[in-house]
């Protein structure tokens, strides 16, 4: 099968060129190595959800507790000064039900759309609060200011990642 250019955006072969070995093709996947440095407010965030506990950091000047945690306070223009454990139940601010997967396909039908949510977290300043997922509530009994109950994955599971937070789940009662 020969391939035209339009076909290929600006690069154009014919499939015979890559057969007789005149262009480049890797058989094995290049082995690329990256190191990520979260910094200290992300660092010791992830570190705590890892032990199932949530962190953020206040600000003294203005008494804002902050999630997710920053070392330096924008509204203020100063270091933040302390660490402050937050609870991991809060409220939901907004939400969405959304019938595509992250790579934008379509959910298959039947599937269960996927309920991200910001939840303002409780013990932290009113406004603040972190992206997640809403899990074990139907899609219909989502409000605004429903209060939530992080579903965490088991201990022996726990990466030190907001995926250590399975998803939010409505309080009962």
């Amino acid at each position: 099968m020969e391939l035209d250019k339009k076909e290929l955006g600006a690069t154009h072969y014919k499939e015979s060129a890559l057969k007789e070995g005149k262009l480049l093709s890797l058989a094995k996947q290049p082995k690329l190595q990256y190191a990520w440095d979260n910094g200290p407010a992300i660092g010791r965030y992830l570190e705590e959800l890892k032990e199932g506990r949530i962190i953020a950091r206040k600000c003294n000047k203005c008494r804002r507790i902050m999630i997710p945690p920053r070392m330096f306070c924008e509204l203020c223009w100063r270091p933040t000064d302390e660490w402050v454990y937050v609870k991991d139940t809060g409220k939901v601010n907004t939400f969405s039900i959304c019938y595509v997967n992250w790579d934008a396909s379509r959910i298959k039908k039947g599937d269960k759309p996927h309920l991200p949510a910001v939840i303002e977290i409780d013990g932290a300043s009113e406004g603040m609060g972190i992206l997640h997922v809403l899990g074990e509530v139907e899609p219909e009994k989502i409000k605004i200011g429903m209060k939530v109950k992080a579903a965490w994955k088991k201990p022996e599971e726990r990466e030190g990642a907001i995926t250590d937070i399975l998803y939010f789940k409505p309080v009962r009662g």
